[in-house]
């Protein structure tokens, strides 16, 4: 249902209005700035796999007039900041070029990470004199969390001129606290104590510190319209892994690193990547129809320092139906991920599950890695739809659903495990299609949360 109003009251010129208009002044800028800093702070790095294709230049051609011609009927957290303190200012080009630095505050609160403060900068800049060659964006921030989580990061998206190649990368240097909630999809198995500690049918909490260094790079190629191929390599070094708070050996870190021939203070899984990537998406931001997909390789090397081999399979699908052509945002949004070890053995702390999507988003309603294996696949619906007239607040409510093996007589497919919930949307910059995303979600075991970030989480 559609709210017939606006955010655009006039402003009263009289001496009661002027000082009712100061004072409304001085209320909602520690709220603009709040939220925006806020959201900034609840980004996670963004995976720069996902931030692929999906703004190709044949595709934003094709969608660019219709996008343009109904954002004037759009109200943002731009428009209501000029609104309150430039009620006069003519509005900027929808078509200015993004460019320069911009450094902000990396303020965020949550169960996982504590209270965090720290500082994030970002950049943009069109390399080369295509006039179709996309936005190149690099992102660097440091923070620290009252859970003692010391978190520093680089990562990039540059595009050539005319878009013929695509470089995605990241640098990663942290000190951190990792959730643990056992292996598996909370099926206990009974076969020895070890075996139902590490399954952790009670799904009792654990958090593993641990040194963390990441370096990851990318490169993609156009072969056909909408098809890219691309290869890499990935480093992902863990050390000083250890439970502060364990009093026991027997917890399902030490079990499982023991059963499969990793230290319980270290590791390294480095390897090639191969992907092969389609898509159709008129938005990588908020979709609202097309398709993208995504599968590739993992090879874990030896010879590249890591602790084991491995080769490893991961699929990503996402397909967007637009409602309406009147009101397009009436959307519902399919994703499926999946991620499947094929041979070899992966650390602990490098199992797919909850949470371990390229952009951290998959699996509301429970805590990172709160469900995990060496074959994990999750599901999700979303219905996004709009609630006030000019866009400024959407509305979302969604359904998903997990599954993963254990290893010790649970396969993959066997159980589901639910979760759900519902959200609101502010509309933070209509020509990119960014939103605000408050989200509250439960699943099973009493899990529950509140979720903040930008942009959807698929």
């Amino acid at each position: 249902m559609e709210f017939k109003r606006t955010l655009s009251p006039k402003v009263n010129h009289s001496p009661n209005g002027r000082r009712f208009y100061s004072l409304w002044k001085i209320l909602l800028l520690p709220l603009l700035a709040g939220m925006h800093n806020y959201a900034c702070g609840q980004t996670q790095p963004v995976a720069v796999d996902s931030l692929k294709a999906d703004s190709l230049h044949k595709v934003a051609a094709k969608a660019k007039k219709p996008i343009v011609d109904t954002l004037n009927k759009q109200f943002d957290v731009g428009d209501l900041f000029n609104l309150i303190f430039h009620p006069h200012k003519k509005p900027d080009s929808l078509r200015k070029k993004s460019s320069g630095i911009t450094v902000i505050p990396n303020v965020a609160s949550n169960p996982s990470i504590g209270s965090q403060i720290g500082i994030k900068a970002v950049a943009g800049k069109v390399l080369g004199t295509d006039p179709n060659t996309l936005l190149s964006v690099a992102a660097t921030s440091a923070s620290i969390t009252t859970k003692g989580i010391i978190y520093f990061y680089v990562n990039h998206n540059v595009y050539t001129n005319g878009n013929k190649w695509n470089f995605q990368g990241s640098l990663v240097a942290a000190k951190t606290v990792t959730p643990d909630f056992g292996l598996g999809i909370g099926r206990g198995a009974t076969d020895s104590e070890a075996d139902e500690i590490l399954s952790n049918p009670e799904r009792k909490g654990r958090a593993l510190h641990s040194l963390y260094f990441n370096f990851r790079e990318k490169v993609y190629k156009e072969v056909q319209k909408n098809l890219f191929v691309g290869a890499g390599v990935s480093f992902d070094i863990r050390r000083k892994i250890e439970d502060q708070k364990s009093t026991t050996d027997l917890t399902p870190y030490n079990i499982y690193s023991d059963r499969y021939g990793f230290a319980r203070d270290r590791y390294s899984s480095n390897g090639l990547l191969f992907n092969v990537q389609y898509t159709t998406r008129d938005n990588q931001n908020r979709a609202y129809k097309g398709i993208y997909a995504d599968a590739g390789f993992r090879v874990n090397q030896t010879w590249m320092g890591s602790t084991k081999g491995a080769v490893q399979f991961t699929t990503d699908f996402r397909k967007y139906f637009s409602l309406s052509e009147r009101n397009p945002e009436h959307v519902i949004a399919f994703w499926n991920w999946g991620s499947y070890l094929i041979s070899g053995a992966l650390p602990y702390l490098e199992l797919p599950g909850t949470g371990r999507d390229g952009s951290f988003r998959s699996g509301r309603g429970y805590t990172v890695t709160y469900f995990k294996g060496t074959q994990y696949n999750y599901s999700e619906v979303e219905y996004r739809f709009p609630i006030l007239r000019n866009k400024f607040v959407s509305g979302v409510t969604f359904f998903n659903l997990q599954t993963a093996n254990d290893k010790l007589g649970t396969g993959i497919f066997q159980v589901w495990q639910p979760g759900g919930g519902g959200g609101l949307r502010v509309l933070f910059n209509k020509a990119t299609r960014t939103n605000l995303c408050l989200d509250y979600a439960w699943g099973k075991y009493g899990s529950r949360g509140f979720f903040l970030g930008l942009n959807e989480a698929f």
